[in-house]
Protein backbone atom coordinates (compact mmCIF):
# COMPACT_ATOMS: atom_id res chain seq x y z
CA UNK A 1 0.00 0.00 0.00
CA UNK A 2 1.53 3.37 -1.10
CA UNK A 3 1.29 6.06 1.28
CA UNK A 4 0.38 8.90 -0.99
CA UNK A 5 -2.82 10.27 -1.02
CA UNK A 6 -4.94 8.71 -4.19
CA UNK A 7 -5.48 11.51 -6.87
CA UNK A 8 -8.82 10.11 -8.42
CA UNK A 9 -12.10 12.36 -8.71
CA UNK A 10 -14.90 10.84 -8.02
CA UNK A 11 -18.43 12.19 -9.11
CA UNK A 12 -20.42 14.01 -6.13
CA UNK A 13 -23.73 12.72 -7.09
CA UNK A 14 -25.24 10.56 -4.53
CA UNK A 15 -26.89 7.58 -4.99
CA UNK A 16 -29.75 5.48 -3.09
CA UNK A 17 -29.92 1.70 -3.02
CA UNK A 18 -32.91 -0.54 -2.10
CA UNK A 19 -31.81 -2.85 0.89
CA UNK A 20 -32.87 -5.05 3.25
CA UNK A 21 -30.41 -4.08 5.67
CA UNK A 22 -31.60 -3.85 9.66
CA UNK A 23 -29.63 -2.72 12.48
CA UNK A 24 -27.99 -5.93 13.09
CA UNK A 25 -25.77 -5.67 10.03
CA UNK A 26 -23.95 -3.04 12.34
CA UNK A 27 -22.33 -5.12 14.39
CA UNK A 28 -20.05 -8.01 14.00
CA UNK A 29 -21.53 -10.93 15.51
CA UNK A 30 -19.34 -11.55 18.96
CA UNK A 31 -19.73 -15.33 18.78
CA UNK A 32 -17.02 -16.54 16.73
CA UNK A 33 -17.92 -20.46 17.28
CA UNK A 34 -17.64 -23.11 14.43
CA UNK A 35 -14.83 -21.17 12.49
CA UNK A 36 -12.06 -22.69 10.65
CA UNK A 37 -8.46 -21.69 12.80
CA UNK A 38 -5.82 -21.21 10.03
CA UNK A 39 -2.96 -19.88 11.67
CA UNK A 40 -1.63 -22.77 14.66
CA UNK A 41 -0.16 -19.99 17.18
CA UNK A 42 2.94 -21.92 17.11
CA UNK A 43 4.93 -21.65 13.51
CA UNK A 44 3.99 -20.81 10.13
CA UNK A 45 2.55 -24.35 8.76
CA UNK A 46 0.12 -23.48 5.91
CA UNK A 47 1.50 -19.92 5.51
CA UNK A 48 4.07 -18.83 2.77
CA UNK A 49 6.59 -15.96 3.04
CA UNK A 50 9.91 -14.50 3.29
CA UNK A 51 11.50 -16.16 6.17
CA UNK A 52 13.98 -13.41 6.58
CA UNK A 53 10.60 -11.43 7.21
CA UNK A 54 7.81 -13.49 8.89
CA UNK A 55 7.90 -15.64 12.18
CA UNK A 56 6.15 -16.61 14.82
CA UNK A 57 6.57 -14.69 18.15
CA UNK A 58 4.50 -15.41 21.52
CA UNK A 59 2.04 -17.17 19.53
CA UNK A 60 1.29 -14.51 17.06
CA UNK A 61 2.47 -14.01 13.00
CA UNK A 62 5.55 -11.13 13.70
CA UNK A 63 6.33 -9.34 10.21
CA UNK A 64 9.37 -6.99 10.85
CA UNK A 65 11.28 -4.98 8.38
CA UNK A 66 14.97 -3.54 9.61
CA UNK A 67 17.09 -1.41 7.53
CA UNK A 68 19.71 -4.05 7.48
CA UNK A 69 16.91 -6.30 6.59
CA UNK A 70 14.33 -5.06 4.10
CA UNK A 71 11.54 -5.80 2.22
CA UNK A 72 12.64 -5.63 -1.59
CA UNK A 73 9.10 -4.49 -2.81
CA UNK A 74 5.84 -5.21 -1.08
CA UNK A 75 5.88 -8.92 0.41
CA UNK A 76 3.13 -10.90 1.72
CA UNK A 77 2.60 -14.01 4.07
CA UNK A 78 0.42 -15.93 1.57
CA UNK A 79 -2.25 -18.34 3.12
CA UNK A 80 -1.89 -22.17 1.87
CA UNK A 81 -5.24 -23.05 1.57
CA UNK A 82 -6.64 -22.41 -1.39
CA UNK A 83 -9.45 -19.28 -2.81
CA UNK A 84 -12.10 -17.57 -0.69
CA UNK A 85 -15.08 -16.78 -2.88
CA UNK A 86 -17.60 -16.24 -0.17
CA UNK A 87 -16.23 -15.84 3.24
CA UNK A 88 -15.95 -14.29 6.79
CA UNK A 89 -13.00 -13.84 7.64
CA UNK A 90 -11.75 -12.91 11.89
CA UNK A 91 -8.20 -11.84 13.40
CA UNK A 92 -6.31 -9.40 15.64
CA UNK A 93 -3.76 -6.93 14.27
CA UNK A 94 -1.70 -4.28 15.54
CA UNK A 95 1.68 -2.67 14.13
CA UNK A 96 3.87 0.29 14.08
CA UNK A 97 3.20 3.66 12.60
CA UNK A 98 5.77 4.73 10.77
CA UNK A 99 4.40 2.40 7.75
CA UNK A 100 1.41 0.58 6.99
CA UNK A 101 0.21 -3.63 6.10
CA UNK A 102 -2.99 -5.06 4.98
CA UNK A 103 -4.79 -7.65 4.64
CA UNK A 104 -5.29 -9.42 0.82
CA UNK A 105 -8.23 -11.32 0.10
CA UNK A 106 -9.79 -12.54 -3.39
CA UNK A 107 -6.32 -11.87 -4.70
CA UNK A 108 -3.73 -13.52 -6.70
CA UNK A 109 -0.08 -14.39 -6.89
CA UNK A 110 1.74 -12.40 -8.97
CA UNK A 111 2.91 -15.25 -11.55
CA UNK A 112 6.84 -15.93 -11.80
CA UNK A 113 8.30 -13.64 -14.18
CA UNK A 114 6.03 -10.67 -13.32
CA UNK A 115 7.31 -10.21 -9.35
CA UNK A 116 9.37 -7.31 -8.68
CA UNK A 117 11.42 -7.30 -5.97
CA UNK A 118 10.64 -10.26 -4.16
CA UNK A 119 8.52 -13.89 -4.72
CA UNK A 120 5.75 -13.45 -2.79
CA UNK A 121 3.73 -10.54 -5.10
CA UNK A 122 0.16 -10.76 -4.91
CA UNK A 123 -2.53 -8.23 -6.54
CA UNK A 124 -6.02 -7.70 -5.43
CA UNK A 125 -8.27 -6.23 -2.32
CA UNK A 126 -6.35 -5.20 0.30
CA UNK A 127 -7.98 -4.22 3.64
CA UNK A 128 -5.90 -1.26 5.19
CA UNK A 129 -3.70 -2.06 8.18
CA UNK A 130 -2.43 0.99 9.99
CA UNK A 131 -1.65 2.34 13.57
CA UNK A 132 -3.37 5.70 13.03
CA UNK A 133 -6.67 7.19 14.12
CA UNK A 134 -6.72 9.99 12.13
CA UNK A 135 -8.96 10.73 8.73
CA UNK A 136 -7.92 9.38 5.96
CA UNK A 137 -5.12 7.71 6.83
CA UNK A 138 -6.50 5.75 9.00
CA UNK A 139 -7.50 1.24 9.26
CA UNK A 140 -9.75 -0.60 7.43
CA UNK A 141 -10.23 1.35 4.13
CA UNK A 142 -10.18 -1.05 0.24
CA UNK A 143 -7.14 -0.45 -1.31
CA UNK A 144 -6.49 -1.88 -5.04
CA UNK A 145 -3.21 -3.65 -4.69
CA UNK A 146 -1.69 -3.45 -7.77
CA UNK A 147 -4.79 -2.55 -9.66
CA UNK A 148 -5.79 0.63 -10.78
CA UNK A 149 -8.67 2.24 -8.75
CA UNK A 150 -6.39 3.05 -5.76
CA UNK A 151 -8.72 3.66 -2.60
CA UNK A 152 -11.98 1.57 -3.94
CA UNK A 153 -14.04 2.54 -0.81
CA UNK A 154 -12.51 4.51 2.05
CA UNK A 155 -13.64 4.50 6.00
CA UNK A 156 -17.15 5.48 6.72
CA UNK A 157 -18.41 5.15 3.19
CA UNK A 158 -21.35 2.83 2.02
CA UNK A 159 -19.93 2.70 -1.98
CA UNK A 160 -21.01 1.11 -5.30
CA UNK A 161 -18.91 1.05 -8.00
CA UNK A 162 -19.81 0.10 -11.59
CA UNK A 163 -19.09 0.65 -14.91
CA UNK A 164 -19.48 4.32 -14.57
CA UNK A 165 -17.39 4.93 -11.66
CA UNK A 166 -17.81 5.43 -7.53
CA UNK A 167 -20.91 6.45 -6.21
CA UNK A 168 -21.21 7.57 -2.50
CA UNK A 169 -24.06 7.18 -0.24
CA UNK A 170 -24.77 10.51 1.85
CA UNK A 171 -25.31 8.96 5.43
CA UNK A 172 -21.86 7.51 6.91
CA UNK A 173 -21.17 4.62 8.97
CA UNK A 174 -18.59 6.38 11.28
CA UNK A 175 -17.06 9.97 11.54
CA UNK A 176 -13.63 11.10 12.90
CA UNK A 177 -14.20 11.76 16.17
CA UNK A 178 -16.66 8.47 16.00
CA UNK A 179 -13.36 6.21 14.55
CA UNK A 180 -10.79 8.07 17.42
CA UNK A 181 -12.94 6.48 19.87
CA UNK A 182 -13.38 3.24 18.12
CA UNK A 183 -9.65 2.90 17.21
CA UNK A 184 -7.00 1.73 19.63
CA UNK A 185 -3.73 2.67 18.89
CA UNK A 186 -0.61 1.33 20.05
CA UNK A 187 -2.57 -2.01 20.80
CA UNK A 188 -4.44 -4.67 19.48
CA UNK A 189 -7.78 -3.96 17.15
CA UNK A 190 -9.73 -6.55 16.08
CA UNK A 191 -11.24 -6.82 12.60
CA UNK A 192 -14.32 -8.69 10.86
CA UNK A 193 -13.88 -9.19 6.94
CA UNK A 194 -17.28 -10.40 5.49
CA UNK A 195 -17.39 -10.85 1.39
CA UNK A 196 -20.74 -12.10 -0.06
CA UNK A 197 -21.43 -11.87 -3.50
CA UNK A 198 -20.30 -8.60 -4.70
CA UNK A 199 -20.85 -7.04 -1.68
CA UNK A 200 -18.12 -6.42 0.89
CA UNK A 201 -18.39 -5.21 4.29
CA UNK A 202 -15.67 -4.05 7.24
CA UNK A 203 -15.78 -3.76 10.63
CA UNK A 204 -13.36 -2.66 13.08
CA UNK A 205 -13.54 -3.97 17.14
CA UNK A 206 -17.25 -4.70 16.28
CA UNK A 207 -18.73 -2.04 14.44
CA UNK A 208 -19.11 -1.92 10.37
CA UNK A 209 -16.58 0.81 8.80
CA UNK A 210 -17.54 0.41 5.50
CA UNK A 211 -20.22 -1.25 3.27
CA UNK A 212 -18.77 -1.91 -0.41
CA UNK A 213 -20.46 -2.98 -3.46
CA UNK A 214 -18.14 -3.59 -6.83
CA UNK A 215 -20.77 -4.01 -9.87
CA UNK A 216 -17.72 -2.99 -12.08
CA UNK A 217 -17.69 -5.36 -15.50
CA UNK A 218 -14.11 -5.93 -15.45
CA UNK A 219 -12.46 -4.74 -12.08
CA UNK A 220 -14.70 -6.93 -9.54
CA UNK A 221 -13.53 -9.94 -7.86
CA UNK A 222 -15.47 -12.58 -6.74
CA UNK A 223 -13.12 -15.15 -5.44
CA UNK A 224 -9.16 -15.43 -4.46
CA UNK A 225 -6.65 -15.96 -2.22
CA UNK A 226 -5.70 -14.85 1.56
CA UNK A 227 -2.55 -12.84 2.25
CA UNK A 228 -0.58 -10.60 5.06
CA UNK A 229 1.53 -7.60 3.58
CA UNK A 230 4.84 -6.41 4.46
CA UNK A 231 5.24 -3.01 3.32
CA UNK A 232 8.71 -1.85 1.47
CA UNK A 233 10.20 1.39 2.90
CA UNK A 234 10.65 2.52 6.13
CA UNK A 235 11.49 -0.30 8.91
CA UNK A 236 8.33 -1.61 10.52
CA UNK A 237 6.73 -4.32 12.01
CA UNK A 238 3.20 -5.80 12.24
CA UNK A 239 1.20 -8.82 14.16
CA UNK A 240 -1.27 -10.55 13.74
CA UNK A 241 -3.33 -13.29 15.98
CA UNK A 242 -6.44 -15.33 16.72
CA UNK A 243 -6.88 -15.77 12.93
CA UNK A 244 -10.04 -17.65 11.36
CA UNK A 245 -12.68 -18.11 8.30
CA UNK A 246 -16.30 -19.20 7.72
CA UNK A 247 -16.41 -19.98 4.07
CA UNK A 248 -19.04 -19.96 1.67
CA UNK A 249 -22.44 -21.41 3.33
CA UNK A 250 -21.06 -22.50 6.47
CA UNK A 251 -22.67 -22.00 9.84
Amino acid sequence: MVRVFCCLVFSPLLFSVATAQTRADVSAKTDSGGMEVIFNGKDLTGWDGDPRLWSVRDGVIHGETTAKNSAKGNTFLIWEGGKLKDFELRLSFRCTANNNSGIQYRSMRVPQGKRVGNNWVVKGYQHEIRNEDTFPNVPGFIYDEKGKRGRICLVGETATWNADGKKVKEERLIDAAGFKDLMKVDEWNDVTIIAKGNRIQHFLNGKKILDFTDEHPDMALNEGILALQLHAGKPMWTEFKNIRIRRDGEK
